[in-house]
């Protein structure tokens, strides 16, 4: 079940505008979702401003949604800010201390730590940081970090560290990645997974997504993966 927080008008190139819905809308939409279909994992995604983070934050506490994945949602792929600088601190102060999962890529890691990150210990270092804002869990995603040929996470529990390694891809076909990898994990942790294991399922689905959208070329900029890939590659095989 999805209830909406922004309407946006973007395509591969870019975010042309964005219509922020009203937090009282918000939280009704919360309410006649949990009220009727009931919840057994909720993720974030594009909160835009303070007030609909107080008002997500707020149903989160009044219903007890747990788990509750945290993708703090700052820019589009094509760098277009989808969440307002003052509300940031609003993410960190209230939706933070409420996450089972928090999966912010490098550019939101350096946002939400404080420093940049430029390797695989600054991306550790970052971990720390931000499981101090709250979160039980912290994934910081290597996407973005310039390594030859494979892109690394790094889930921090508080204790350990674990490293999710896959082969780098080159492709555009890249929209979306770190929603999809958010939403994998919730759904694993909908059935019943720990977090580990439900982020080496997303690590898996992500990449393999990735891999089957190689050919899918749509638009000017970074286009959509191809979520029925995988399903289309196996009814072929069967």
């Amino acid at each position: 079940m999805s209830v909406i927080t922004a309407l946006t008008a973007q395509n591969t190139v870019g975010v042309q505008g964005v219509f922020e819905i009203p937090p009282e809308f918000v939280a009704q939409q919360i309410d006649s979702v949990v009220q009727d279909i009931g919840v057994d994992v909720v993720k974030t995604g594009m909160i835009a401003n303070s007030a609909i983070i107080e008002t997500v934050a707020r149903k989160v506490r009044e219903y007890r949604l747990m788990p509750l994945v945290v993708d703090p949602v700052m820019m589009a792929k094509s760098g277009d800010p989808l969440l307002h600088a003052d509300a940031r601190d609003t993410l960190i102060q209230t939706l933070l201390p409420l996450a089972t999962v928090v999966t912010p890529n490098m550019p939101e890691a350096q946002v939400l730590s404080g420093f940049e990150i430029t390797d695989l210990d600054g991306m550790k270092r970052a971990a720390r940081a931000i499981r101090e804002l709250g979160s039980q869990n912290v994934v910081v995603k290597g996407g973005h970090l310039l390594r030859a040929d494979e892109s690394v996470d790094v889930l921090y529990d508080g204790s350990h560290f674990e490293l999710f390694s896959a082969r780098r891809l080159e492709t555009t076909s890249t929209h979306g990645t770190g929603c999809t990898f958010a939403s994998a994990i919730a759904a694993e942790l909908a059935k019943g997974a720990t977090v580990r294991e439900a982020v080496g399922v997303a690590k898996e689905y992500v990449t393999a997504i990735i891999s089957a959208s190689a050919s899918l070329h749509l638009g000017h900029g970074h286009g959509p993966m191809n979520h029925m890939a995988l399903l289309i590659t196996q009814e072929s095989v069967d």
